[in-house]
């Protein structure tokens, strides 16, 4: 590794439930990322997703919004959500108290960022499919480690050994019950969804999204051999004897990806089929269309 190298470090956590769990593993995947210098020196000065605000109100002038057709994948179809949730802005306790009786509190305050989980959790699924999905986002915590490559200059490989980093989150996403996991979700869901309107999508539904994202990240490809890996130099305005760099995939199709199938690709061909396996059965609970009716957007 090149001297003063970002820190590259993955953020995981145990995530809550089955949901959480799957993203949680893309997220350990994802703080490993190439352009992580890029995104922290863009962000270092960006308001915490947690504190997202609410979209512009629309101009006295502005055409009124197409009228809602009604959610694809109705959650109500997985679980009743619970009643007299709090408002959005005071949820974290209820949502610590639910995701603690799932994994046990002291998982939740290790691995969690619970301080407005809901809206990072939202808008990290709705930033999956993007080219980025900004750190402050995330509903992790960092967690020590190294992004590994194999060869010499600029032109190197991924180390095999990078995958055994994420094997044991993979290991705790098969470990959650996908059913209990779905029915927390769709008891809280009303903060989900009022987080996703709040993001500027009104008349539209998170579930929906989700369900979206998940394909998505199944269309992600599967490389069979090494992934070769540039190292950019990263030329600042003062010349520096020890400069930064950056990774990029070798392969154009690669670079190309979203932030999500990136994530997927990243974490090693066999956690990859082994998490799409667990995604399958996660549409399975979410996606709630019947066959015959509309599909989900791309």
């Amino acid at each position: 590794m090149t001297d003063r190298e970002p820190d590259y470090r993955p953020a995981t956590e145990r995530p809550v439930g089955w949901i959480v769990a799957i993203l949680v593993v893309l997220l350990a995947a994802g703080f490993f990322g190439w352009r992580w210098w890029q995104q922290h020196q863009a962000e270092s000065a960006a308001t915490p997703a947690a504190t997202v605000a609410p979209p512009p109100a629309t101009p006295d002038d502005a055409p009124p919004p197409p009228v809602a057709q009604g959610p694809q994948n109705p959650v109500e179809e997985i679980a009743k959500p619970d009643e007299a949730l709090p408002a959005l802005a005071d949820a974290d306790a209820r949502v610590r108290s639910a995701l603690a009786e799932l994994l046990g509190s002291k998982n939740v305050a290790a691995f969690l960022q619970i301080d407005g989980f809901v809206r990072r959790f939202v808008a990290t699924v709705d930033n999956l499919p993007r080219e980025h999905a900004p750190v402050q986002v995330w509903p992790a915590r960092p967690t020590g480690g190294a992004f590994a490559l194999s060869g010499e200059g600029d032109r190197r490989t991924v180390d095999p050994g990078n995958a055994a980093r994420y094997t044991p989150f993979v290991h705790f996403a098969e470990s959650v019950d996908a059913k209990q996991a779905a029915a927390l979700y769709a008891r809280l869901y009303p903060l989900f969804q009022q987080a996703y309107e709040e993001l500027g999508y009104p008349g539209k539904y998170f579930n929906d999204r989700l369900v979206a994202v998940i394909d998505h990240l199944l269309a992600a490809p599967e490389p069979q051999g090494p992934v070769a890996i540039r190292v950019v130099e990263v030329k600042g305005e003062v010349p520096s004897e020890k400069p930064w760099v950056r990774y990029e995939y070798a392969d154009p199709k690669l670079e190309s990806l979203s932030a999500g199938q990136k994530l997927m690709v990243r974490m090693g061909l066999d956690n990859e089929r082994r998490l799409k396996a667990r995604l399958r059965e996660l549409r399975a609970q979410v996606a709630t269309a019947r066959p015959g009716g509309p599909a989900t957007r791309p």
